[in-house]
């Protein structure tokens, strides 16, 4: 598979993935998910993962998916690369499996003794990511293993932890987030 394809795909398929922590964070505040319970004297999860936010982070990650499925016909066609559409189970897939990744991810946080915000390199940038492939994989196993080749999940892998911290640095530096990572 060409690299550009493989570029364009990984890009295209993980859009859905991409959108929904970045739309919670935008969503914030509520009622948290754990409901201030702790475990072992520690937070379950902390108050950055909220219901709202997981509801809006799903929410446009699927409207994302939508979107990109109605377009995919034309942007295949302008880019001479035949993008995938996205079915409804992994609409709802992608970014489900996201938010989950990165809830899992705060447990695990909290679990090592890391403070909500602190950093963990490699799980801050593919946790989300990790879920998300994992929930499209079991949602339509089909459509998964004709989307994410090999050389397209190489690409996801090695792309996704840039976009991640320059896009969290940006975030960041406009004062959406606390912490850069």
């Amino acid at each position: 598979m060409d690299a550009l394809v493989a570029l364009l795909t990984a890009l295209w398929a993980m859009l859905p993935a991409y959108v929904p922590n970045n739309a919670a964070v935008l969503a914030g505040g509520g009622t948290p998910i754990d409901a201030g319970r702790t475990w072992h004297g520690k937070r379950l999860l902390g108050d950055g993962k909220t219901w709202r936010g997981t509801a809006v982070g799903v929410s446009a990650g699927a409207l994302l998916a939508v979107g990109l499925d109605w377009l995919a016909p034309a942007a295949s066609d302008a880019l001479g690369v035949s993008l995938p559409g996205f079915p409804l189970p992994i609409v709802f897939a992608l970014p489900a499996g996201a938010m989950l990744g990165d809830v899992l991810a705060s447990f695990l946080k909290r679990r090592t003794g890391r403070d909500r915000g602190a950093a963990f390199p490699l799980l801050d940038q593919l946790d989300f990511v990790v879920a998300a492939l994992a929930l499209a994989a079991l949602a339509a196993p089909t459509w998964f293993g004709e989307v994410f080749t090999l050389p397209v999940l190489a690409v996801v892998l090695v792309v996704t932890p840039v976009l991640h911290v320059v896009t969290n640095g940006i975030a960041y530096l406009l004062g959406l987030k606390e912490e850069p990572w």
